[in-house]
């Protein structure tokens, strides 16, 4: 049976950098809702009363669904209704596939070449992922997860695909979320990204890239799991 779509749980605060423009914020505040799973599948998007919370136009609100829809993160019915998508699980293998390629690839290169500076911010960054993990910050655990994956991007000269990755990987996000607070997954991570930065540092570029790889199926692994766990109508094949 579907649950009742939910209404948007909480308020945004008003748009106040008039330094930029106003769709572009408005977009990354509900994309980031979105993957955190602030905002659930089948949530409700009320222009209207989006429009109220930032104190915008219809314009900036609908430019911003229409770019959340580009990236499949929400369905738009004409005349109807805006909700936040389902997962797609066959969207989110693709996105794995992809960041699994690139990535493995990223750690073996970096692993070819140690860089003694970015292994230390690498190790500071898997500090910080400990002190939040103790504190059960699942918010800020998953800000310095992206934070040290980017920063593995731009040390292997490639920040562009950063942004490819972004991209395509809203459903695979989503899900990775629905499996974090599931017992012993956020230390889990923090292991893998542990092995990955001593593969890199020791400059082993073979075990780098398996420790990559094994790091970025494990939610994909584990699917039938995470879905039993959830209700039915978060997901859809």
């Amino acid at each position: 049976m579907s649950s009742p779509a939910p209404a948007i749980p909480f308020s945004f605060a008003p748009i106040r950098d008039r330094t930029r423009h106003a769709a572009p914020q408005v977009f990354e505040m509900l994309r980031e809702k979105i993957l955190d799973l602030d905002l659930l599948p089948g949530t409700v998007l009320s222009r209207p009363e989006l429009q109220q919370q930032f104190g915008l136009s219809s314009t900036p609100i609908r430019d911003a669904l229409l770019r959340l829809q580009e990236e499949d993160l929400v369905d738009i019915f004409p005349q109807h209704a805006t909700r936040v998508s389902r997962i797609d699980i066959g969207h989110a293998r693709q996105a794995a596939f992809l960041r699994r390629a690139i990535e493995v690839e990223v750690a073996h290169s970096l692993a070819l070449a140690p860089d003694a500076a970015l292994v230390e911010a690498l190790r500071d960054m898997l500090r910080q992922q400990q002190a939040v993990a103790d504190s059960n910050d699942l918010g800020r655990f998953n800000q310095l997860d992206r934070a040290m994956h980017r920063m593995m991007y731009d040390a292997a000269g490639i920040p562009d695909l950063w942004q490819v990755v972004q991209r395509r990987n809203g459903h695979i996000q989503r899900l990775r979320n629905l499996h974090l607070p599931l017992t012993g997954k956020v230390q889990q991570t923090i292991r893998d990204h542990t092995a990955i930065v001593d593969a890199v540092a020791a400059g082993d570029a073979a075990a780098a890239a398996r420790e990559a790889r094994l790091h970025l199926s494990r939610s994909l692994s584990i699917i039938d799991e995470i879905r039993a766990k959830y209700p039915a109508d978060y997901f859809r094949d």
